[in-house]
């Protein structure tokens, strides 16, 4: 497996694959793998003969007192853990690599509206980070697919906005959430969870579960379902910064007909700060 750090090493490596008319997915994470990352490798390998997975912790969308500087950097234990599945190629750069001009004069690529509300409201400036390192990542790889976690229900949505609006030749892919026994989503933020918080993390994907159910079993009452689960995770200990039902391709407000819905929630336990989400066909 290569480790590319410039984009000199990324293009010379491509160019060569290229030459094999081979497909290439990309897989973007900050690093401080588990094994929802993993899935998404053997995903991406589905799609392609190829796969690049980019470890780089994305400054521009970190906002004022978050965690940027300690989030973990852990590029060896990661190139460890991506030997299987075997990745292609690690693309871990430098700060200067992704933003030439240096982060005050670096492009900015913002989509609207669908940015506006949830992780969008909670974190502002959040999702254009994410946006404009997810176009120099498209730009630098000029991958075939892109391949990103269900879990960042929202983050998928406003990248697959921003591909369709821009007519980028990548084709997004969606994995599914990968799960602790006891239903806790993975996530590289968990390991702030004190013991005794992590035995209350479960109860949001219980909760999530329990409003799926019954919006499967005719339930229409959206508001009040969100109420009610607002209420029960705050009993627990838990801070909500929201808990919504929407509609899943656009998260607008749905209507009684609409027939595909996702109950998408954030939630502030201790130090760690959790999002999940449940798709729901009715």
């Amino acid at each position: 497996m290569i480790v590319a750090h410039t984009k000199q090493e990324l293009e010379e490596q491509l160019a060569e694959w290229r030459r094999h008319d081979e497909h290439v997915a990309l897989v973007p994470t900050m690093g401080n793998l588990h094994a929802g990352h993993l899935s998404l490798v053997d995903l991406a390998r589905e799609h392609a003969e190829r796969v690049v997975v980019s470890i780089f912790v994305n400054p521009t969308q970190f906002g004022e007192g978050e965690d940027f500087d300690e989030y973990p950097r852990t590029l060896e234990r990661d190139t460890r853990r991506l030997k299987k599945p075997a990745a292609d190629l690690i693309f871990a750069p430098e700060v200067e690599t992704m933003y030439p001009f240096g982060l005050e004069d670096a492009t900015t690529i913002a989509v609207p509206r669908i940015t506006e509300n949830f992780c969008g409201a909670d974190r502002p400036g959040h999702f254009d980070g994410v946006t404009s390192v997810v176009a120099r990542l498209f730009a630098l790889v000029q991958p075939d697919a892109a391949v990103f976690g269900q879990k960042d229900y929202q983050q998928q949505l406003v990248i697959r906005h921003m591909s369709l609006d821009l007519n980028l030749p990548v084709s997004i892919i969606t994995g599914e959430t990968v799960r602790e026994e006891d239903g806790l989503a993975m996530s590289s933020r968990n390991q702030y969870l004190s013991e005794g918080d992590r035995a209350i993390a479960p109860v949001l994907f219980k909760l999530l579960s329990d409003v799926a159910k019954q919006l499967q079993s005719g339930a229409r009452n959206y508001s009040d379902l969100e109420v009610e689960a607002i209420a029960k995770l705050s009993a627990v200990g838990f801070d909500v910064d929201y808990f919504s039902i929407r509609r899943a391709q656009n998260l607008e407000i749905p209507d009684r007909d609409c027939d595909e819905l996702v109950v998408l929630a954030a939630a502030r336990l201790g130090d760690a700060r959790l999002i999940d989400n449940i798709v729901v066909t009715i």
